[in-house]
């Protein structure tokens, strides 16, 4: 019998796993993501989720529960920015898109999402 949890298995979990993310011990190429890895990529599935539905309050309660199991992980940083942003909260999308930059620099394809992002919070504040 399957407890309650509900498991969400996507293709960008998958995406994520094949990220550079926390592993086991020894931290080798063999070793298989943390289970608090695990943990917080599908909670980001699940934030995801809330937010394509329109529902930034439980997106952001998602986002918030990954990045207390995997704080480094920037793409956590760039979705609370985007649910803030549903909100109109200007300052904090602002912020948690500069988390965003520091955690994500060094991937290319995700900075531009977040330059982009940070061009859209710059339009809005010159309104």
């Amino acid at each position: 019998i399957l407890g309650c949890a509900q498991v969400i298995s996507t293709s960008s979990t998958q995406e994520n796993w094949n990220r550079q993310i926390p592993t086991g011990e020894t931290g080798g190429a063999t070793d298989k993501p943390s289970p608090r890895a695990i943990a917080s990529l599908q909670l980001t599935d699940q934030g995801r989720l809330f937010l394509e539905s329109g529902k930034p309050d439980q997106a952001i309660r998602m986002y918030e529960q990954a990045l207390n199991l995997d704080p480094a992980n920037g793409q956590n940083y760039y979705y609370l920015a985007e649910a803030w942003l549903m909100k109109a909260n200007i300052v904090q999308a602002a912020e948690f898109n500069r988390l965003a930059a520091i955690y994500l620099e060094g991937d290319p394809e995700w900075m531009g999402r977040v330059i982009e992002q940070r061009d859209k919070i710059n339009q809005i504040k010159r309104r």
